[in-house]
């Protein structure tokens, strides 16, 4: 490991992972108030400097004004490069699913241990008659959760998220309350 100019490191402009404004504001953070976990965990770059782990943390560190950052400098083949870009981060963040389809081999990222997105199994019901469907189909539904995705804007994340578990941890349910506020929103119009 060593330690060099932040200018010279080069964020991977294929890495196929990015992270959240909340998230990335709490990494910056956490890069300020201990610094020195950097040096356990450095940026790993290959020898022209590129990134191969670490572009949050570079990023990061240059939110934080950081003038150094401590690299992990290897040689590796183009391929070794790129398996390590996925195995380094396949339980962290999000990933940029247009960049991995587009730049990246789907068998190499499932062998590399990330759940790649492959389509459902198409369930042949012809051979069952439909009260057999459709009882099979209420049984399997019975009792389970769903989730829906709700888009806030930046600003209004923190405050949400903190709402719902507020409400949660007094086992409210949170669903029926807004599906009750949208139906009265709505029978307003």
């Amino acid at each position: 490991m060593e330690s060099v100019d932040i200018s010279k490191v080069r964020p991977n402009s294929d890495n196929p992972r990015y992270i959240k404004d909340d998230k990335f504001k709490k990494l910056v953070q956490s890069l300020r108030d201990f610094p020195e976990m950097a040096n356990v965990r450095p940026i790993v770059v290959n020898t022209e400097m590129v990134v191969l782990g670490g572009n949050m943390r570079l990023k990061a560190m240059q939110e934080a004004g950081w003038k150094e950052v401590p690299v992990e400098v290897v040689d590796w083949s183009e391929e070794k490069q790129r398996e390590f870009i996925i195995k380094d981060n396949v339980g962290f963040g999000e990933w940029d699913w247009d960049e991995l389809a587009n730049t990246w081999d789907a068998e190499d990222l499932k062998e590399w241990g990330l759940d790649v997105w492959q389509p459902e199994e198409e369930v042949d019901y012809s051979i069952l008659d439909e009260d057999d469907v459709d009882d099979q189909l209420k049984d399997m539904a019975d009792g389970v959760k769903k989730a829906i995705q709700i888009e806030f804007e930046p600003d209004h994340y923190d405050e949400a998220y903190e709402l719902v578990k507020f409400w949660r941890n007094q086992n409210a349910y949170v669903g029926k309350m807004i599906l009750d506020f949208l139906k009265s929103e709505k029978n307003k119009l």
